[in-house]
């Protein structure tokens, strides 16, 4: 049953209606009323992850998010030996063989100040120490997507400041893949992306990670080659049989693809996960993304053994609805897990999705996070068309504000390069992300719930506390709270994360209005105290 519903999934997603084959894209809406966040200063403030693991001896990039006016330059104390900084770029780089917590100090520098922050750098045996960020192709071209638009989208990324607030990868999903071939008999790219070799190298040299797609399937949900064949060459049968467009997909004369499915969806008799790994790894790639279903104990180790021989530090998800039973196994054997089928820009999407994660608490923390799926802010469309999300504002803060308090990777939907200011500030709210990448990684429970209202909270490393305040009715409604009821101790001061703003200082209790559809997220400090 399972595996039937995938395929029904993989039908919706690879149909496109008929008015997004004639229609122009959507223009981006002016949502400008509804920005809460406040711009960032001028004066240098370093922002992301306080903490950030690389195992021994791997390849280490990474490039200090600050936002501020430039130029800037950066110093960095404390690096252990075989990293070094670039002071103009603040990219940190090398290698480290000894394992180990090397606590660092990060300054950021510019004519109006400079600002300085503790960075602790784990080598050990765990990498994605807190959830990865950064942007995937699929929400917005599916398989249409193409080498040119993914550079768009990484320099978007650099232009509009977003890695100065810690967004990093740059994730290919499926559609990139041509036929075998190369010295390890690899998925090799087809003619939409001329040089994947060539296009890590620009990613990386703007301090962003590349990542990218495959699965054990014989052929992908779009119809692309997989890990695996159902021939020893490697090369499958309806390639061989021409049974293909100019870009290795697969493509029946008058056929239907439903109807064909069988060709593809299915795990084949011959591996060649060993040889797609070596040739990521050569490429240079940080990040990959295994999709099937249903996720199976064999094929995900498989995989896991296959990318840790390349001695790379490549992120590890899988996709889709990793069987819950099987919790303890993704947290051995992955760094990244989704929990759903592929989420839609609808409030009964995301509210289905994010309220539905607390089974997953216990499996959630660094180096494992349950993935609830990409943000579907901005324009969206699956290709070739785009449109606007059909997401409210107030939907839209809620679905930022959840996947903060439930450490989701956060990964980008949309077109990156035609981001408007509203989308911008959902995406560059340093307080809201740093909920997201506190080094604790503790999942947000629910703590309270009354009909369609619920608060969520989650504990930080710093000992303070955030709360999320969650009206999933269509009327404005009141949410209250006690501090007892949260267990919290003398007087604490209440802060909007959204506004970043102190609303109140009290030890007793708070109370506030939540809009239709809409979240109040905050930050309750200091917590209890440690004595």
């Amino acid at each position: 049953m399972q595996r039937l519903l995938a395929f029904f999934f993989a039908a919706a997603l690879l149909w496109t209606p008929a008015w997004s084959q004639s229609a122009p894209d959507a223009p981006v809406p002016d949502l400008s009323q509804y920005i809460l966040t406040p711009p960032a200063p001028p004066t240098p403030r370093i922002n992301g992850a306080k903490v950030f693991g690389a195992r021994p001896g791997s390849e280490f990039l990474f490039a200090i998010p600050a936002s501020g006016d430039r130029p800037m330059t950066f110093t960095a104390e404390g690096l252990p030996k075989g990293l070094s900084l670039d002071p103009s770029t603040g990219f940190i780089t090398g290698r480290v063989k000894k394992q180990g917590t090397y606590l660092v100090k990060l300054t950021a520098r510019n004519s109006l100040g400079e600002a300085s922050s503790e960075f602790r750098i784990v080598i050990g045996d765990r990498i994605a120490l807190t959830p990865p960020m950064g942007w995937n192709s699929w929400n917005c071209w599916a398989r249409d997507v193409t080498q040119e638009q993914v550079l768009s989208s990484a320099r978007a990324m650099v232009d509009k400041g977003l890695v100065n607030h810690g967004w990093t990868y740059i994730n290919i999903d499926d559609g990139w893949q041509g036929r075998r071939g190369g010295k390890y008999n690899a998925i090799q790219p087809n003619e939409k992306f001329p040089d994947m070799a060539g296009l890590t190298r620009q990613i990386h040299d703007m301090g962003l990670k590349l990542g990218i797609y495959s699965t054990p399937w014989v052929g992908t949900y779009a119809a692309h080659i997989g890990s695996y064949s159902d021939n020893p060459d490697g090369v499958n049968q309806w390639i061989k049989d021409g049974l293909h467009n100019e870009n290795f997909r697969y493509e029946k004369p008058n056929g239907n693809y439903w109807e064909d499915r069988k060709e593809f969806y299915h795990l084949g008799d011959y591996s060649f996960v060993e040889a797609d790994a070596k040739q990521w790894a050569e490429w240079q790639i940080d990040y990959l993304k295994y999709d099937w279903n249903p996720n199976d104990l064999y094929h995900v180790k498989e995989m896991h053994d296959a990318l840790r021989k390349t001695n790379r530090d490549i992120v590890y998800s899988l996709s889709n609805s990793a069987p819950y039973a099987d919790a303890p196994l993704w947290v051995e054997y992955a760094d990244c897990w989704r929990t759903t089928g592929d989420i839609r820009d609808t409030w009964k999407s995301i509210s289905s999705i994010g309220f539905s994660q607390q089974k997953w608490a216990p499996f959630c923390g660094p180096g494992h996070w349950p993935d609830a799926d990409m943000l579907v802010v901005g324009l969206v469309g699956w290709g070739p068309k785009l449109h606007a999300t059909q997401l409210t504002a107030d939907e839209q803060y809620t679905h930022m504000s959840l996947w903060a308090l439930l450490s989701s990777p956060l990964l980008i939907g949309c077109d990156l390069a035609r981001l408007d200011d509203f989308t911008l500030s959902l995406l560059t709210n340093d307080e809201v992300i740093a909920v997201n990448q506190d080094p604790l990684g503790i999942q947000a429970q629910p703590v309270w719930q009354k009909g369609d209202l619920v608060i969520y909270a989650k504990h930080l490393e710093d000992g303070s506390m955030a709360v999320g305040l969650f009206n999933k009715s269509l009327k404005a409604e009141n949410i209250s709270f006690t501090l007892k009821s949260l267990g919290l101790r003398g007087k604490q001061t209440i802060r909007d994360l959204w506004r970043q703003k102190d609303l109140v200082e009290t030890a007793d209790a708070f109370s506030t209005t939540v809009s239709p559809h809409g979240v109040v997220l905050l930050k309750i400090t200091p917590g209890n105290p440690a004595d």
